[in-house]
């Protein structure tokens, strides 16, 4: 669809404008559009936290349901620190869609995120850009446990 490589493109700039400021986190940007209109948007914030999926649906609020998450990496399905994932924070407000450009190299989180939209039955699209948006995780170094 041609809206969801745009949507993805701003989505990549969000992120593209934080590499380098989010400590050990990669720079994640996240755009939430519903009925064609962006409702949402962010990227991971300075130091890592919180991520931009976090902040993209604080900002939407209850126009998240429904809605489509434009996302540069695999939101996350479980967190280091005991946080709520990313990927049950969209399933919680009732988005419908997530499209991601990249999946997660993590050991701890890779794979999670998707599997668990799906679980959910959020439908979910991989790749969508991934090759303008590999630039962005070339330095990521992501935890292995």
């Amino acid at each position: 669809m041609p809206d969801d490589v745009s949507h993805m493109r701003r989505a990549i700039d969000l992120a593209r404008a934080q590499v380098g400021r989010t400590g050990d986190n990669p720079a994640v940007g996240c755009v939430l559009v519903l009925d064609g209109e962006v409702v949402g948007e962010a990227a991971t914030a300075t130091g890592g936290r919180p991520h931009a999926e976090e902040q993209a649906l604080d900002t939407a609020g209850a126009a998240a349901r429904g809605a489509v998450a434009y996302v540069t990496l695999e939101p996350c399905g479980a967190r280091s620190g005991g946080q709520v994932s990313c990927a049950d924070r969209l399933v919680a407000a009732g988005v419908a869609r997530v499209v991601v450009a990249c999946t997660d190299a993590s050991t701890l989180a890779g794979g999670r995120g998707v599997e668990a939209l799906r679980a959910a039955g959020v439908e979910v699209e991989m790749g969508r850009l991934a090759d303008a948006a590999a630039g962005l995780y070339a330095a990521y170094r992501p935890r292995t446990g």
